[in-house]
């Protein structure tokens, strides 16, 4: 069996070259780390790190990307297995412990026969073999300007944000309460910093005047370009003072035990790990300068004293084109031998970068062994996800996979909810037929 080299072994390139070699194909993974960091990057040992947020988001099956995360469960995905053994409470959502994640994948890929991790930049492709990129939205300078020019066309990029962490006993606890929106999941999965109307309008002035870190690309007329899932908090206050509390910090379902009323407007705080040792602000993605993420948040209820164990931070995602440059297996028109996956093709998400992989694995596996490629039926998960990567009209811009990328329901059904669970329905039955022919 021919060998294939699969370059990041980020989420996407550590799935790809799991399921490659777990189909009995020779796997070469390259990976930057610790040879070359990004600013994102804190562990330089570890494959699959997570640099934003710990939360794969929802897991009912109403939502798109649960969906998602069934069917990958289903094919035997490492990165959703390992996900399961180190999840941490999160209400709804299924989040892990970051560290003992990026151990966990690491330690399974290190150990697999077929896998020869190779911890050295790759400073271009391969001129022989298949070839799997990987490399994600955070590719290195010298890789992207070889892609660009393999391409032939400039690279798409925009920004994207990431939270800051606080240290669990910083917290001042008598000023927080516990609980999850509409108690979903265990009512201590998160803390919620309560802010009255008055406290809501200092901060969000605060927040607005302070200073902010300069960049230099993706600007336009209207500022920088930043995706819309991953706003800094500041950049949506100047939408309108009133905008943080109806996105991430909308009191909406929650009450605070104190004073028996829904707050003004909430914080949430996400833990990071079983014990609570620290916590994420949930949704609060920013660009403030550091010593102004200090001053500014320390004016949450709770978080007047808080220690920072992560700042919040801006960094450069590059994407590729796809819908134009690449065919329905995710492989360069111009060269098929290479083929990309996760979010350098334009999928954005931790789940969606996970699949995006599972599917490049599985199709390059089957190329190599003569095998006929089944695409997954657009009714599925999966096969949505390659819907979005071949583009929907106008500006390609980077999506979570959404609800609109599947065909709508055989019959009319109302309610969106029992809507939705029908397509999910009907996905999981069209999943296992796609899956048992492909085996």
């Amino acid at each position: 069996m021919k060998s294939v080299t699969v370059i990041g072994a980020g989420l996407a390139g550590s799935e790809a070259a799991w399921q490659l070699a777990e189909r009995r194909v020779p796997v070469t993974l390259w990976e930057m780390k610790p040879e070359r960091c990004t600013p994102a990057h804190e562990r330089p040992d570890l494959f699959a790190e997570l640099v934003c947020s710990n939360s794969f988001r929802g897991r009912d099956l109403s939502n798109a990307v649960g969906l998602l995360k069934e069917e990958l469960e289903r094919g035997g995905s490492l990165l959703m297995s390992v996900a399961a053994e180190t999840r941490v409470p999160a209400g709804g959502a299924l989040a892990v412990d970051r560290e003992r994640f990026a151990r966990g994948v690491t330690e399974r890929l290190r150990a697999h026969s077929l896998i020869n991790p190779v911890q050295h930049e790759a400073r271009e492709l391969p001129a022989e073999g298949s070839v799997l990129v990987a490399t994600g939205p955070l590719t290195s300078e010298s890789l992207a300007a070889h892609l660009q020019a393999r391409t032939e066309r400039e690279g798409l990029a925009f920004y994207d944000a990431i939270a800051p962490i606080v240290v669990g006993e910083s917290l001042e606890m008598s000023e927080l309460f516990t609980g999850s929106r509409y108690d979903k999941g265990d009512s201590a999965d998160y803390l919620n910093s309560p802010l009255d109307e008055d406290a809501y309008y200092r901060f969000i002035d605060e927040l607005l005047a302070a200073q902010k870190t300069s960049l230099k690309i993706c600007e336009s007329d209207s500022g920088p370009r930043f995706f819309p899932g991953c706003l800094p908090i500041e950049q949506v206050a100047a939408g309108g003072r009133m905008a943080p509390a109806f996105g991430p910090m909308k009191p909406v379902g929650l009450v605070c035990p104190r004073t028996g009323r829904r707050p003004f407007a909430v914080v949430q705080l996400r833990r990071e790990d079983v014990p609570g040792s620290a916590y994420n602000l949930v949704g609060f993605q920013t660009r403030l300068v550091r010593s102004e993420q200090r001053r500014v948040l320390r004016l949450l209820p709770g978080l007047g004293r808080a220690r920072f164990s992560r700042y919040g931070a801006v960094h450069r995602n590059t994407f590729l084109d796809a819908p134009r440059l690449l065919d329905e297996r995710l492989r360069l028109v111009s060269d098929p031998r290479i083929c990309f996956a996760g979010q350098i093709t334009g999928v954005e998400g931790y789940v969606e970068s996970i699949a995006s992989g599972f599917l490049a694995g599985v199709s390059v596996a089957a190329e190599l062994s003569a095998r006929e490629w089944l695409a997954p039926p657009p009714t599925t998960a999966l096969g949505a996800l390659l819907r979005l990567t071949r583009g929907t009209g106008g500006r390609y811009e980077p999506s979570n996979i959404r609800w609109d990328l599947f065909p709508p329901p055989a019959r009319k059904v109302r309610g969106r909810r029992e809507r939705r669970r029908a397509m999910a329905d009907r996905a999981l039955a069209d999943f296992a037929g796609w899956w048992h022919q492909l085996r």
